[in-house]
């Protein structure tokens, strides 16, 4: 977006080609020198520590706004901080590196000094993508973003996905996170290779074909090193969130704060190169505003997609079976690019693990799934048990690249006591049947890392917060929140290094016997999704699900007008199933997980198909 606020003295300095620079931040200008430009209106005044031979203080000028400003000379890897007026040292909010952590002082880092080798890249349409979720420190055991290039063409040449999501990178405390408690929003976590590795690796990434997604929290800043507060009024009481204050969008001095975060979610796309944004539990971000920080923030995407000339894409984490998401603005709507369906997730999970605690007390039923297949929304205006009311509404009408869809994800594992996956849950063929729901529907598919080749180890939730109490905090949290959701078990300790270590990959998995035809299994599966005309398709209107409840077996048509037909057959159940289909001449079956068909005389033949349990069968008809 570019707006003509951030566009004064643009002459004067160095701007990305799209025309956009960070403001407030550092700039470096075209006569040498560096702007700083801070946002703190609750110091009456404020000073810039330089730390060059020795603590150097200069005095800022006041500008309108709560603004502190000074140019100077300076180099690159600089390190500074403000001085406040109540005397307090602080970190730049808009620091782009971070080397001592989120207490220790910010570093100059010129946006200009990399090279970057992707001025072809166009992006990845948002209905061809295949996403792949990775948590940088357990996806290698080097643990940064360096060490996951040499994974990229394994990622897009063997498995054949199209787009990896990071989950959040901001500057966080310590070594080990998920990374939700980030402080520092425009640094890249020093630990996993700062900015210059996360350049390297989204550059890297496009000259694989991959588009890269960021998780990105604006619902909520973490607990320790959070010092925004001091500079004005970013947070708010106003609400309650299940992280501590909310941001401010609506309140006072919130023009600013959304800027902060708009300025943000544009710096990935433009300093980074980054192709989408995951906007983390949207369902924390409270504005009464009249207009939503999100429709801000989804326009001022899309407008920086048409001047840079890429794909780029805004997609909502949320439970809130809400149409809003993703609904024209014009309509009432954010307009965002896709929101997660977690019922999708929910319904498959309860059936066929027969777990019912939590909000999966609401799941369970094969209808549940047929609601999902049909809909994205299973809760769609219906009563809700777990929430004690009636939840969500139609999402008739929208199409299906508006979903994301998964069987795992870094919320679904770790978020349980014992952080087990999907594949320890269920019996291989269980997990079969699951994944070609997953990626043979006409939603868009999210992996989680490892779950491919049916990964063994845990994920795990962990920390490395410095604070004592705050690690206990934490601990109790754990233990209030699994009682909340009635899941049993013990759980490993979130700060010690062993909880961390032990969620780390183990891909020579991959090769083993039973994980490699779980592995073979996703390939088929992601091979079926791309090379027929009907399963790329993500027309909702071509597309027929019934269900034989009695046996637990899912029927699903989908077509291409003029192209060909797909039938598929899912078996649900436990049970060895048959039967009959309507298969005259010119089927094909193009997979099939065991099982025979047989065709019966007469006009027109008929199939019998006799498929074991948690089988599948898929039949092709072309023209």
């Amino acid at each position: 977006m570019v707006l003509p606020s951030l566009l004064n003295g643009m002459r004067t300095r160095t701007a990305e080609p799209s025309g956009w620079v960070l403001d407030p931040g550092t700039q470096f200008l075209q006569d040498g020198n560096v702007r700083f430009r801070v946002w703190a209106p609750f110091s009456p005044r404020a000073e810039l520590v330089l730390q060059r031979d020795g603590e150097e203080r200069i005095r800022m000028e006041k500008e309108r706004f709560g603004y502190h400003s000074k140019t100077l000379s300076a180099k690159e890897g600089l390190r500074y901080v403000y001085s406040l007026g109540d005397g307090k040292m602080r970190p730049d909010p808009v620091s782009r590196c971070q080397p001592e952590g989120v207490h220790g002082p910010s570093e100059l880092a010129n946006p200009n000094s990399f090279r970057w080798s992707d001025s072809g890249w166009g992006g990845v349409p948002q209905k061809e993508l295949l996403v792949y979720e990775v948590h940088v420190g357990t996806y290698t055991r080097e643990g940064t973003f360096e060490s996951l290039i040499p994974r990229l063409k394994y990622l897009v040449n063997e498995l054949g996905v199209t787009a990896i999501e990071l989950m959040p990178v901001a500057q966080f405390p310590g070594a080990r996170n998920w990374g939700y408690d980030g402080v520092c929003m425009y640094a890249p976590q020093d630990s996993y290779g700062g900015a210059f590795g996360l350049k390297r690796l989204v550059d890297e990434c496009h000259r694989n074909g991959l588009a890269v997604f960021l998780d990105v929290v604006y619902n909520h800043l973490g607990p320790e090193g959070n010092y925004l507060g001091d500079f004005g009024p970013y947070l708010s009481n106003k609400y309650k969130t299940p992280w501590g204050p909310a941001i401010n969008y609506d309140d006072a001095g919130c023009d600013e704060v959304r800027r902060f975060v708009v300025n943000n979610a544009l710096y990935w796309i433009v300093e980074h190169h980054v192709d989408g944004l995951r906007l983390d539990a949207i369902h924390g971000i409270f504005d009464s505003s009249a207009r939503h920080i999100l429709s801000e923030l989804g326009e001022a995407v899309h407008r920086m997609e048409s001047v840079l000339g890429r794909k780029l894409h805004a997609i909502a984490e949320s439970d809130l079976n809400d149409p809003k998401v993703v609904l024209p603005r014009e309509r009432g709507g954010y307009e965002l690019d896709a929101q997660w369906s977690d019922d999708f997730h929910h319904s498959l999970h309860a059936l066929l693990t027969g777990e019912r605690f939590g909000y999966y007390q609401d799941f369970g039923k094969l209808g549940d799934v047929v609601a999902a297949l049909r809909g994205g929304f299973v809760y769609d205006g219906k009563y809700s048990n777990f929430r004690g009311k009636t939840y969500g509404a139609s999402s008739k009408g929208l199409p299906a690249e508006r979903f994301v869809i998964f069987l795992q994800n870094h919320d679904q594992v770790g978020n349980k006591p014992d952080g087990k996956r999907l594949s320890a849950l269920v019996s291989p063929s269980a997990l079969k049947v699951a994944v070609a729901l997953l990626l043979l529907s006409p939603y868009v598919p999210i992996l989680f890392m490892g779950e491919e080749y049916a990964e063994t180890a845990p994920f795990h939730y962990f920390i490395s917060h410095t604070d004592p109490w705050l690690v206990e905090a934490v601990r109790r949290g754990r233990v209030e929140e699994f009682a909340a959701h009635r899941w049993e078990g013990a759980f490993d300790d979130p700060y010690a290094e062993s909880t961390f270590e032990s969620s780390k990959l183990n891909p020579q998995l991959r090769e083993e016997e039973g994980h490699r035809e779980v592995f073979h299994h996703y390939q088929e599966m992601i091979r079926l999704r791309k090379a027929h005309a009907a399963l790329r398709s993500m027309n909702r209107d071509n597309m027929e699900v019934r269900m034989l409840e009695e046996s637990r077996v899912l029927v699903v048509r989908r077509w291409e007008p003029g192209e060909e037909e797909v039938l598929m057959v899912f078996v649900l159940g436990g049970e060895r199933v048959r039967i009959d289909l309507p298969l005259d001449h010119g089927w094909e079956r193009i997979y099939s997980s065991g099982g025979e068909v047989s065709s019966d005389r007469g006009s027109p033949p008929r199939g019998s198909l006799d498929l074991p349990p948690y089988g599948i069968a898929v039949f092709l008809k072309e023209g």
